[in-house]
Parts: C-alpha cells; structure tokens; sequence
C-alpha cells in the first residue's frame, strides 16, 4: 500500500459500484480510512469486502444523498470511525429515463436532480463544516453532459451542469473564509459501470459499442481511470488546484 492519504477518514458516496467502489478502493490503496456510503447496503458491503481483502480499512454507511438527516448520521459515523473525514467524494447519481423534456415528468426531472445536484449540495454543505477545522479536499462527480450539450437529457445535463458551477462557487467560498479546503469536479464521458448497463437495459440493446464510437479514443472509460484522476484532486500532488473541472471523455467535448 502507498501512503498518501495515511490515516486519514474519507468518504465516498455511491460506493458500491462502478466509479465508486473504484474510488474507495483506489483510496484505501493509497493509505486512507474509507467510510462506503451507499443506498444499497449489500453492495457496500461488498466494497467493504474487497478493501479490507486488500489490506484496507473501511466501515458501511447507509446514505441517501437527497436526505439532510441522513448525511449529518453519515459525517458523524464517519468522524466516530476515522476522525473528521479529510477526504469527501460526492459520487452518488442516478440516470434519467431517455425522453425529451416535452415528455420528461416533473417527478422525474425531481428525481434526476434530487440525487445529481441536490446530493451534491448537501455532500458539500456537510462536508466544507466538518472540514473547517483540519481542512481536506472534496471532488464532485460531474459529467461531460456537464459542459455539453445532449438530447434527451435534459434534466441530467442540467444537474450536472450545475454540479460543475457548484464547484466552483464552493471552492472560492472556502478560499474567502479562510478553509484549507479544496473543492474540484470530474466530469466523466462515457465509463463501463453499472449505470451502463442500467442504460442499455432501458434502452433495450447494449450501448458499448455505440457509446465507444463516440469517442475520438473509439473505447470507454475504466472506473479505475476516474478514480485515479479523483484521488489526484484529493491528494497533496493537486495542492494548488481548486475550483476546476477535470474533464475524461475520450477527447468527446474536444469535437
């Protein structure tokens, strides 16, 4: 194990899968104490599993993002397990039913941006007070429909577009009151997780193939190249790095 992070209480949203669980597993690696956050609890522990497996330390915490109640429990199992977390990654999200917005519901354009935005609001709200002593580092998950433009998306690309300007109002929030904090974004392009074959299963085909020729690259993204891009911006290699947008797409948004 690497020691980058050693001894230092991280928490990862959305870590039972895909991006994730490949974040809290890259983290651990590298000497943090992971708190896995996740709704599914069989899956978390599942990453639990696997860290510990790999000579890591972490414990489970149920979290829904879109409840304030329960990332207040969260950030206080997690500060009673590891001490304040110095690391927070705000990964949690869900996909959008592929519909145009004449025929996207507003409980479903809630439900998109419940979970997308406003779990990252209350991860960052939650987060910057439990850091304001010691300091730390969050990264926010975005997405490269963050920064361009998509059919059939609509609330999706509006979550994430907003998770990106919310990164960097937070980062220079922290900066003007003095926090050792920093607060960046990745916004991913198309990455071989769960979410896609949640994709391909409403969709009705599977989408690898057409997904991968979007890419100038001609392939998708790892998890485990988000996640070390992710554990870039939450370590000290990044130290003078707040506020920007890390974007992995294969080239997608250089067209």
């Amino acid at each position: 194990m690497q020691d980058g992070f050693a001894g230092q209480g991280a928490l990862v949203t959305g870590a039972g899968s895909g991006i994730g669980r490949a974040t809290a597993l890259a983290l651990a690696r590298d000497g943090a104490r992971v708190v896995v956050s996740e709704i599914e609890a069989a899956r978390g522990a599942e990453t639990v599993a696997a860290i510990e497996a790999a000579g890591g330390e972490a414990r489970f915490v149920a979290l829904d993002v879109t409840d304030e109640a329960a990332w207040e429990a969260a950030i206080a199992a997690a500060t009673d397990a590891f001490g304040a977390p110095r690391v927070l990654v705000n990964n949690a999200g869900v996909l959008p039913e592929p519909v145009s917005l004449e025929e996207t519901s507003l409980a479903e354009w809630r439900r998109v941006t419940a979970v997308n935005l406003d779990g990252v609001f209350l991860g960052l709200k939650h987060g910057i007070k439990s850091m304001r002593e010691a300091g730390g580092a969050i990264v926010n998950l975005a997405s490269v429909y963050g920064i361009v433009g998509g059919a059939n998306i609509g609330g999706y690309g509006a979550a994430k577009g907003g998770v990106v300007s919310l990164t960097r109002s937070a980062a220079l929030e922290c900066t003007q009151f003095g926090y050792a904090i920093r607060v960046n974004a990745v916004c991913p392009g198309y990455i071989d997780t769960r979410m896609t074959e949640e994709t391909a299963d409403m969709l009705g085909y599977d989408v690898r193939e057409a997904m991968a020729k979007q890419a100038p690259m001609k392939r998708m993204g790892r998890p485990e190249e988000v996640a070390e891009a992710i554990v870039f911006l939450a370590s000290e290699r990044s130290a003078f790095t707040t506020g920007t947008t890390l974007t992995m797409d294969g080239g997608y948004s250089a067209r």
